[in-house]
């Protein structure tokens, strides 16, 4: 005020001086007295200054908005701050990455004191990344992580199946899911490979090459899929097809039980429908026996049942801690024969040491499971077999079946022929970590990944197709063993000076690998009673002076040097670089190592003081990541002099064992080569309501690993595994998380996944093997002389169809097709010149879309799952679906339901493949529903009961004829076909469950 009216005092003189009457000069005086006065009040009532905490101290950068308008400011690095508001200022925004946005009344307030508390659901996302973990805001790569409440309930064989349509750009397909010892095909961003492995590492509690058969579902904390290169490019010449992490519980301070119990009802969904009795006999297809026989219903079980336990229990203190979880489950298949009955568990400790010097982890996982091998040529006969043979004759013996498409008896076979494994898992690490001081400490962990397998095979000499065959039963074992062993030394230092923050990484890696077994065959054994238990009582193998026993061993080693900077500047810009330095046994003497470097950078555009006025925008971050990587999932010894059998040679009356060269050498082989880009964009708004990722994509796969065909001579053999060929991956992918309803007791949330990929072949050539422009793959088997059906070319995506183009059916029934010149022609008169590229079979785009709805104790979620922009060639209906089909067989109901396929009644034309038999192959899946209860307990020894119910695979909406289009393969490079008749029908699951926690 005294600072005003020296202003007004000066003012006063200067008008006098300027010759004003004094009237005037008070009257104007008068004026600027009064805007001072209210200009100093006006500031003086919406002038704020404040202090921002939280529960460990001040808090520096925090955004504060005055609502409803663009002014604002952020908190300096003592977490104060100071902002002048408009005269009717009432409220203020305050908001914080990884904390709760607030609401301050700030009316006739001068100085405010905010502590801000901290957003648990954003702190408890922890990425995990390559050899450590950082904050979901500190990601500059593209990375999906799922929490365990994001996982679907599923009675599956694995537990990645609970993952099926929740990452954008992941393919999790099972085309026998019903099978108990069935495995999922999983394929990140597409096809990358032509003869190497195409699926993504595994890496279980830091240990890259876990065993995801060993984890029970239940036992996982978090899952988080490394998708762009340079995230994935820390594991050097295994990061080429993706890396997913998988985390399992720890245990707290707070002692636990908990238990999981359920049971599940697999029926027969979407299965091929065949004639009828009176239908076969009413289109003349084959004698009649007199007999009714539904053969689909007697080679499935109707409905299959399974159960899982699970009991966990947890506790610990402040220095020691353990996790330790058991499981048993016991699941038949819906075919007669599959079966396993596994056991497993899981212990986890971890230790520190009072001092916070020393913290020592271990764990443990063994698992046994004794299973029996699904009888899948079952269904093939049960489709084409004469419904009016009956499955035994009237004395109670089977029927032995001689004609038709599959001649057999599916029934007897799947009774009495014994196909068993056992398979023993074991899964150990433990780590030794030293926190040299605060901010730097080094750890090194050790780990053994081992799994045996031992297969058991035997066809008793009392089933009639032996019976009245070779009159030998026949019996087998093969023992197949795997180890990995690791030992790793990391070393992480940490800096943080004002605005700045530096982790850096360096580490070493160590792994070895050995794969072992043995193999052994015998026939006509004096009794069926000890099976495949007595391989030396066989007298065939001495009879006729063969050997039928085998055995291998082969290993390989990898080593590794790796380091990371990862770099925060005010928690606006994120910067990582890294570098892997790796050599691999396998690879040429002059390929031995490789350098695999990788890149990516993020900006948080939300911290920046040009964004603080968009009240609706809670974050928005751009990243982009560039990584190089590798795939050297290839066998043993491929760039290596090996020599093998090469059979007997007689000489002088005695047997000499011939050896030879079993291989053209290649000593440049070495490792896939994948460059990667990825650009994203993270974004929440709306109060965090709606949240959410974009990527694009490119991925360009080189050297690709294959065998391709030499002149011999001079090469000893007639091809050579090499690495030849480029491919590329494109695409762009959609996260999307939105609270669309929080009222009171109900909210819903809604979760999507949407991604789009584009496949191209670019090149078959090298330098050194110019090979041709393309290659006709995927043979259809017999009966006759179909061909090939697809064929990879330079320029093409993988999956594309090729063969003739229809042009309807004439009136002999006959195929028509047109040639090459653009005549119609019978399809029995086209060669292989009038082929053309017809479609493809690989999906444009994939999506999952997860309704959650919880009522008080209610909740019910709703996952639906699709793929769309593909075509599917109907095996089924090319062998199995027309009156042309082989005599004295059934056929599908299509043959004779006045549609398109029964259309084609003349034989000359039955072994023509064309796009006739395309069809469209997207679909829409009510994928799994599940609803539950829980009840919170206030009883002495339970805590809370959960009950719950779901179903997985309820209704399926597509154009597709063939059954369910998720039994047809889309991963891999030949998408779209099924290659042979094997059918094993999908089923709608429901699965009812109950958890207890104590």
């Amino acid at each position: 005020m005294k600072k005003n009216l020296y202003k007004l005092a000066q003012g006063t003189k200067k008008l006098l001086q300027s010759g004003l009457s004094p009237k005037t000069a008070f009257a104007v005086l008068f004026s600027m007295l009064v805007a001072i006065s209210g200009a100093a009040l006006a500031q003086k009532n919406t002038s704020i200054s404040g202090k921002i905490m939280d529960k460990q101290g001040t808090l520096p950068g925090v955004s504060i908005l005055e609502k409803g308008t663009s002014n604002g400011t952020r908190s300096d690095g003592n977490g104060k701050f100071t902002l002048t508001l408009s005269s009717d200022a009432k409220i203020l925004i305050i908001s914080h990455v990884g904390y709760l946005t607030k609401e301050v009344d700030v009316k006739n307030k001068s100085l405010v004191e905010i502590t801000l508390e901290e957003d648990q659901k954003t702190l408890e996302e922890v990425v995990v990344i390559g050899y450590g973990s950082l904050n979901k805001r500190e990601v500059s790569s593209a990375i999906t992580h799922l929490g365990s409440k994001d996982l679907l309930r599923v009675g599956g064989n694995n537990p990645l199946m609970a993952i099926q349509g929740k990452v954008a750009g992941l393919s999790v397909t099972n085309t026998a899911s019903a099978d108990p010892n069935s495995s999922p095909s999983i394929q990140l961003r597409g096809a990358s490979s032509r003869s190497a492995g195409l699926g993504p590492l595994f890496v279980v509690n830091g240990i890259p090459g876990g065993n995801i058969d060993n984890i029970n579902q239940n036992e996982i904390e978090s899952i988080d899929v490394l998708k762009g290169g340079a995230a994935s490019a820390i594991y050097g010449t295994r990061g080429s097809n993706g890396v997913i992490v998988i985390t399992t519980k720890k245990g707290s301070a707070e002692p636990r039980l908990f238990y999981d119990s359920y049971v599940t009802f697999d029926y027969l969904a979407n299965e091929l429908k065949v004639l009828s009795k009176d239908q076969f006999l009413a289109n003349k297809r084959g004698v009649d026996f007199g007999g009714n026989t539904n053969w689909m219903k007697e080679v499935s079980r109707a409905p299959s049942f399974s159960q899982k336990h699970t009991l966990q229990f947890s506790g610990g203190n402040g220095q020691t801690n353990y996790f330790t979880s058991l499981d048993f489950r016991d699941a038949e298949g819906i075919d007669l024969r599959s079966a396993k009955r596994e056991y497993g568990g899981r212990v986890n400790i971890n230790h520190t040491s009072a001092n916070n010097l020393v913290a020592l982890t271990f764990s443990a996982a063994p698992r046994y499971a004794k299973t029996s091998g699904a009888d899948y040529s079952g269904f093939n006969y049960a489709l084409t077999l004469n419904p009016t043979l009956s499955v035994k004759d009237v004395a109670g013996k089977y029927n032995y079946i001689t004609s038709g498409f599959f001649a057999n008896n599916p029934v007897e076979i799947a009774k009495n022929i014994l196909a068993d494994q056992e398979f023993k898992l074991l899964d150990f690490n433990g780590s030794a970590k030293l926190n040299i001081l605060q901010n730097l400490n080094t750890s090194v962990t050790f780990g053994e990944v081992s799994s045996s397998y031992r297969n058991m095979n035997f066809t008793p000499s009392t089933i009639t197709p032996v019976i009245n065959g070779s009159g030998r039963n026949t019996a087998s074992q093969s023992l197949d063993e795997y180890d990995q062993k690791s030992v790793e030394w990391l070393g992480n230092y940490f800096l943080d000076i004002k605005k700045h923050s530096v982790k850096l990484l360096a580490g070493y890696s160590y792994q070895y690998f050995t794969a072992s077994g043995f193999s052994a065959s015998n026939e006509k054994f004096p009794s069926n009673v000890l099976t495949y238990n007595a391989l030396g009582t066989g007298l065939w193998n001495l009879e006729k002076g063969i050997n039928n026993v085998g055995s291998y061993r082969n290993s390989s080693k990898l080593i590794a040097f790796f380091g990371r900077l990862n770099y925060d500047f005010d928690q606006k810009y994120y910067l990582s670089v890294s570098l892997r330095k790796e050599g691999s046994s396998k690879f040429g003497y002059d390929n031995k190592w490789g350098y695999f470097p990788a890149a990516s950078a993020a900006w948080h555009l939300t911290q920046e003081n040009f964004m603080k006025g968009v009240s609706w925008l809670n974050e928005l971050k751009l990243r982009a990541d560039y990584g190089e990587t590798g795939n050297q999932d290839f066998g043993n010894y491929l760039s290596l002099d090996t020599y093998g059998s090469y059979g007997y040679y007689p000489f002088n009356g005695t047997s000499y064992q011939v050896w030879g060269p079993s291989q053209n050498t290649n000593y440049n082989l070495r490792w896939e080569k994948a460059i990667n880009f990825n650009a994203g964009l993270d974004f929440a708004l709306l109060d965090n309501k709606i949240s959410g990722s974009i990527n694009y994509y490119v991925r360009t796969n080189k050297d690709l690993l294959g065998s391709y065909n030499v002149p011999n001579p001079p090469n000893i053999q007639g091809s050579t595994f090499a690495n030849v060929g480029t491919m590329r991956n494109t695409g762009v992918e959609l996260q999307l998380s939105a609270a669309v309803v929080n009222k009171g007791d109900f909210s819903y949330n809604l979760s999507l996944t949407g991604a789009y990929n584009d496949n191209k072949f670019v090149s078959f050539s090298s330098d050194l093997f110019k090979g041709q422009t393309y290659i006709d793959v995927v043979g259809m088997p017999a009966p006759g002389s179909p061909g090939t059906l697809q064929r990879l070319q330079e320029d093409r995506r993988i999956g594309s169809f090729y063969a003739l183009k229809s042009a309807g059916v004439n009136e002999s029934g006959a195929l028509l097709v047109y040639n090459k010149n653009g005549d119609i022609i019978p399809a029995n008169q086209a060669n292989n010149d009038d082929k053309q590229f017809i479609g493809n079979g690989l999906p444009k785009f994939t999506t999952g879309i997860s309704n959650n709805f919880k009522y008080k104790n209610w909740d019910l979620s709703i996952f639906l799952r699709g793929a769309f922009g593909y075509q599917l060639f109907n095996t089924y209906a090319f062998y199995l679906g027309t009156p042309a089909t082989q005599e004295n067989a059934n056929v599908l109901a299509s043959a004779y339901d006045g549609g398109k396929y029964s259309k084609l009644t003349s034989t000359s034309t039955y072994s023509s493949l064309s796009d006739y038999f395309l069809e469209p192959g997207g679909f829409l899946k009510v994928d799994n529903i599940t609803l539950s209860y829980t009840q919170p307990l206030k009883v002495k020894f339970m805590k809370s009961a959960r009950i719950y119910a779901t179903t997985r695979n309820l209704a399926t909406f597509t154009k597709y004829t063939g059954g369910d289009p998720d039994l047809v393969q889309v991963n891999g490079l030949y998408p779209g076909v099924n290659s042979s008749l094997n059918y094993y029908p999908s089923t709608t699951q429901l699965l009812m469950g109950l958890q207890l926690t104590f």
